[in-house]
């Protein structure tokens, strides 16, 4: 038996998860051997997943994404590195209801990665989303040496807003370790940076941003993108319309201006987590998370395990908290059945409340229908 699922957004982490399971599975079957393998798309819970596969976690002071320090983590493990640029800089490091979309920075993002490089990593998994942040990843890149100056040679404001006034940009000051480091772009969404399915239209408003901020952002990241080709000698247009640019408010474009290589997030941590190796003994394979939707079916780390699963003929059955696809949905990506909290509680705010002991008892059934 092998868990691998991801958090329950709002109730229980991965590992939670994975432990909720465990204990309803061998109320049913006491003797029951289970793997877990906490998983993670990139977005955050990344680092907690490299963590409980074995990765080293580090920790150091970071700056916010509104400037102020927050303590920050990224795992490593020999010489590779996860780093989760929502422990830096997503909507979980801003004071509650506070949203600032224009001001918002990756700057603690950046230094995350160059704490990485220090670390001696020559391999750095970046998972991105969750962020607060829609500035196109300068922040990150003035982490890591580059300068961002308006027409008075100034640096520009923080934030996505501040990049209006960007006159010239210059990225000759980067670390230069960064050219001999194999950077990875994980993430769950294939966005370009502008235009209606970019950065700032798709994602912009989840960060409290009003449609005049959305339009604001937009432009502002257009004409960032267009000063970088003009002034740093880059392929910055190209780059902005390549998939996983606007992912986590366009730092998926800074870090393709790194050089990184982007992949579906899922896929780069199951290669890192090893669940090759963790599957080849499983006869049956849980995974899942809070909600069982649409949007799990592209990318979503759930979609990532059946597919792997799968492959190698492993029985694939998911756990959530709101089911949202009907059977065949499910069955297309590789999910034999689904159990969501409310089968057994349908009060749903008492599945968010209480998720851990109805998600136990969610694991019971499981074991009877499977198991037994």
């Amino acid at each position: 038996m092998l868990i691998a699922a991801d958090k329950f957004k709002g109730s229980l982490t991965a590992v939670q998860v994975a432990e909720r399971v465990t204990a309803g599975l061998r109320r049913v079957v006491p003797d029951l051997e289970v793997a877990a393998m906490p998983v993670a798309d990139g977005g955050d819970g990344t680092v907690d997943a490299a963590v409980a596969a074995g990765f080293e976690r580090r920790e150091l002071r970071v700056a916010g994404p509104l400037g102020d320090e927050v303590t920050a983590a990224f795992a490593v493990r020999g010489d590779t590195a996860v780093v989760e640029m929502a422990e830096a800089s997503g909507l979980q490091r801003l004071p509650k209801g506070v949203f600032a979309p224009l001001t918002s920075s990756t700057y603690g993002s950046g230094e995350l990665l160059r704490a990485a490089l220090d670390a001696g990593a020559r391999t750095i998994v970046f998972g991105v989303g969750g962020s607060a942040t829609t500035d196109g990843g300068a922040g990150m890149l003035s982490a890591l040496g580059a300068r961002f100056l308006d027409a008075d040679g100034e640096p520009v404001p923080p934030g996505g807003g501040g990049l209006s006034e960007l006159a010239s940009a210059d990225l000759s000051g980067l670390d230069p370790r960064l050219a001999s480091v194999a950077l990875v772009l994980a993430s769950d969404v294939d966005n370009p940076l502008t235009g209606p399915k970019g950065a700032a239209a798709v994602y912009g408003p989840q960060k409290g941003a009003a449609p005049d901020d959305v339009d604001a952002l937009d432009a502002a990241l257009g004409h960032y993108a267009q000063i970088l080709e003009e002034t740093s000698g880059t392929r910055a247009a190209e780059y902005a319309d390549a998939p996983g640019a606007g992912a986590a408010g366009g730092i998926g474009y800074g870090a393709l201006l790194l050089g990184a290589r982007f992949r579906p997030g899922i896929e780069v941590m199951l290669d890192v987590l090893g669940f090759a190796s963790a599957l080849e003994g499983a006869t049956l394979v849980i995974t899942g998370e809070g909600s069982l939707d649409e949007q799990t079916l592209h990318g979503k780390a759930p979609a990532g395990v059946a597919a792997a699963a799968r492959a190698e003929g492993k029985e694939v059955v998911a756990v959530c908290g709101r089911l949202a696809l009907p059977p065949q949905a499910l069955g297309h990506a590789g999910i034999r059945r689904a159990y969501p909290l409310t089968s057994v509680e349908p009060d749903v705010v008492k599945c968010i409340a209480d998720a851990g002991p109805i998600l136990e008892r969610v694991a019971e059934n499981i074991a009877r229908d499977f198991l037994v």
